[in-house]
């Protein structure tokens, strides 16, 4: 699970990111209001923690530019304000839930899964690589919160491969999907999708890789690890 937190106390800051990486969370920290909206924009998190006294932007303002942008990833609100009109405040722009400072640490991992099983059913009905996001339902590209239109052979393709990022699907399964009931078709076209599709994935975080022997893989742009899972036929 991927976490932000929107802190401005360094010292409380490291002390969050040392305690939910230990506990197993992808964690990365912003420490003003201005700087975390652009990171929320352009990187998917599962959780956003967000202090309301930060500078640049105040949580609350943060927090109404989000929902304002269409932006529903779920905030925890972390905070020292923490009287019921602070609470109903935080709850009404847009906060999922509160908890206020000083807090015990079990308790904000408590409220992190209570949050996580919340979502379960959202993530599930989406899939993303990158900044790359398919909503299954209605079968739309996004990057970030902007629509990312595709060519409906571009688009098939990467339907299939976002559908397993990190592992590699031959060429004959991706030319069976692309070229469905397209018998004149010679089996190289497939190469030439692939390149159109790799030129419009600049930007978006997710790089489509050849891989020789075995076909096509998308993976995060910058993935620590290269591991290819074997093809799929």
């Amino acid at each position: 699970m991927r976490i932000l937190v929107v802190e401005d106390d360094p010292d409380l800051s490291k002390a969050l990111l040392r305690a939910l990486e230990k506990r197993g969370y992808t964690v990365t920290a912003c420490f003003d209001g201005v700087k975390a909206f652009q990171v929320i924009r352009q990187r998917i998190h599962d959780i956003v923690i967000l202090d309301l006294s930060i500078p640049g932007e105040d949580g609350l303002h943060l927090l109404q530019r989000m929902r304002a942008a269409k932006i529903l990833t779920p905030v925890l609100i972390l905070t020292a304000r923490s009287s019921i009109g602070d609470r109903i405040a935080g709850l009404n722009a847009g906060g999922d839930d509160y908890l206020s400072k000083p807090f015990d640490l079990d308790e904000l991992e408590a409220r992190i899964r209570a949050l996580s099983r919340r979502i379960r059913g959202y993530e599930e009905s989406r899939l993303v690589c990158g900044q790359l996001r398919l909503e299954r339902d209605s079968g739309a590209f996004y990057v970030g919160d902007e629509p990312f239109p595709l060519p409906p052979r571009e688009k098939s393709m990467l339907q299939e491969l976002i559908a397993k990022p990190g592992h590699a699907i031959t060429k004959e399964r991706l030319f069976r999907i692309v070229f469905v009931e397209e018998d004149q078709v010679h089996f190289e076209a497939i190469e030439v999708v692939a390149h159109r599709l790799r030129k419009k994935l600049v930007g978006t975080g997710t790089v489509l890789m050849t891989l020789r022997g075995l076909g096509y893989l998308l993976r995060e742009e910058n993935a620590a690890a290269e591991k290819v899972a074997g093809a799929e036929v």
